[in-house]
Order: C-alpha cells, then structure tokens, then sequence
C-alpha cells in the first residue's frame, strides 16, 4: 500500500513551530546574566589613611632611613612606624626620577629589625639603595 502526496498536502504549511532551541538559547543568556551582574556590583571596601600634617615625605633627591639601636626606624630623622615606612617607600618609587635611598642602621641595632627593613625595601621594588656610613662600624666586629 504506497501512499501518494498530492500537492495540495505537501503545500501546507507547519502548524507546529519548534521552540525548544529558543528555549534553551534563553535559559543560558538568563544563567549568564546571573553569573555575571554580581561581578560588576561587587566592591572592596577600603579603609585609606588620612593625611598626617607631622608625618615625613618624601625628598626628591635623597632620603635617608637610620635605624636605631632600639629599633626605631627614622625617615629623613623623623621616626616612623612599619605601615609609615611602606607608604613612604610606595611614595618613592611614584617619583620619577626616583631618589636615592640610603640606609644607616646603628651599630646595636638588632638584626631582625634590620632584616625587617630591608625586606620592605626589597618589596617596594627600590631602584636606587645603599649601606650609608658602614665605615664608622668596621672596628665594631
């Protein structure tokens, strides 16, 4: 029993239209836009410090950083503390050109807080370092 088409059926149109794809097209456009709107919204919250009228700054040319024999670090001999210190550094290496940087600890300074300082030089990426003043310790050892 073969079927015959007449034309008049092939002509008809489909009545039935596939809306599956556009479906699934939509549902990972909606997921997408779920993902991704968080990301745009989100802030980090930062707490900056305040201008210090009586806090050092930074010299152009030559900045000089003395650690004392209890520990005290001076910038330029104003005394400063570690996050002073970073600041300072970050200040510096803004610069262009960047200035010198000259470090003169104390002959009784520990060596942890030297250690420590040269730790924060070396991750602020200073350009222009040196030892100031070891001449004055060479009978010391």
């Amino acid at each position: 029993m073969a079927r015959s088409f007449s034309i008049e059926q092939q002509t008809n149109p489909l009545l039935d239209l596939n809306t599956t794809p556009l479906i699934d097209v939509l549902l990972v456009l909606l997921v997408m836009f779920i993902i991704t709107i968080p990301m745009q919204t989100h802030a980090v919250k930062l707490d900056l410090p305040a201008a210090c009228p009586r806090c050092p700054t930074a010299e152009r040319d030559v900045n000089t950083v003395a650690i004392g024999a209890s520990g005290q670090i001076a910038w330029n001999m104003t005394p400063v503390s570690v996050p002073e210190f970073r600041t300072l550094l970050a200040q510096t290496q803004a610069m262009n050109p960047a200035p010198e940087l000259h470090l003169m600890p104390d002959a009784g300074a520990r060596y942890g807080t030297v250690d420590q300082v040269l730790a924060e030089i070396k991750l602020a990426r200073v350009q222009k370092f040196g030892f100031v003043g070891n001449e004055a310790h060479r009978d010391v050892f």
